[in-house]
């Protein structure tokens, strides 16, 4: 059995996918770009405010579904730029406390909209 996971605190999907699902104990969320969720337009600054938007519409879908980062037990890094990987690696970092996540981090040669980094994750709820 599955539930489907929306919020209007993080950006509408820009395509045939949900924000999160919730199958058992297992919460994936889709990957997250810097779409602002009150305007629905990217928010390309620097790598640094471009990350922490990503974060935080992960942290909203991951609120949404009664979670935290304190659930996540995998995380997926697609930058568009390997250069980048310090600051994001230290943004993200800063959401997480105690025991990290098992984590991969790739570059990749597109991005959608292409963004400098989007990141999924999979939690464990319960």
């Amino acid at each position: 059995m599955k539930t489907i996971i929306n919020t209007n605190q993080a950006p509408a999907p820009i395509g045939p996918y949900n924000q999160a699902v919730k199958a058992g104990n297992f919460l994936f969320v889709s990957g997250q770009i810097a779409l602002n969720p009150a305007t629905g337009e990217l928010e390309l600054g620097d790598i640094q405010s471009e990350t922490t938007l990503v974060m935080q519409n992960l942290k909203a879908i991951l609120t949404e579904a009664g979670a935290d980062f304190a659930n996540v037990v995998k995380t997926t890094i697609f930058l568009k730029d390997m250069g980048n990987f310090a600051v994001v690696n230290e943004v993200y970092g800063s959401y997480f406390t105690g025991e990290y996540p098992a984590r991969e981090t790739v570059q990749a040669a597109a991005l959608p909209k292409n963004v400098n980094v989007e990141i999924s994750v999979i939690a464990v709820l319960g």
